[in-house]
């Protein structure tokens, strides 16, 4: 070795490359005032409703007599036809009344709102290569 020439220190370990800034997830935080209320499922309503609608139904069929040329099965299908959109319609009344109420009992409440922007690569991945599509088969006319 010649005199003019660096040699490695024998202490010296080679050190990890250090994070940049740019490197760390960039974070941005917003407040808004938002509402904040509850509110009835609808869905669960109109199906309740048609189920009250259908046992009411039931209920003041089996309560009258019947015509015995007609039975109580068609004349209670008859009326059920009547019977569940109407406790389908009083669910969806309970429903939206219901949603009235609630709505009056809103609080606006301050909330925070953070976005985090993901960390990019260190490099840039390797990418790999796509096959070729295989070739095309022949097309043979026959008749």
């Amino acid at each position: 070795m010649t005199p003019s020439e660096p040699q490695p220190e024998p202490d010296a370990v080679p050190r990890a490359a250090e994070p940049s800034q740019s490197t760390e997830p960039s974070q941005s935080t917003e407040e808004t005032e938002v509402t904040v209320r509850r509110i009835p499922r609808y869905s669960r309503f109109l199906i309740i409703g048609a189920g009250l609608g259908a046992v009411t139904t039931f209920i003041l069929t089996a309560s009258f007599p019947s015509d015995p040329q007609v039975g109580f099965g068609a004349l209670f299908g008859y009326f059920l036809l009547f019977g569940v959109p109407i406790g389908v319609v009083l669910g969806a009344v309970v429903a939206i009344l219901l949603d009235v109420g609630l709505t009056r009992r809103a609080r606006t409440v301050l909330a925070e709102r953070t976005m985090v922007d993901p960390r990019p690569y260190d490099e840039e991945p390797v990418s790999a290569e796509v096959p070729e599509a295989p070739p095309a088969p022949e097309e043979t006319a026959t008749r």
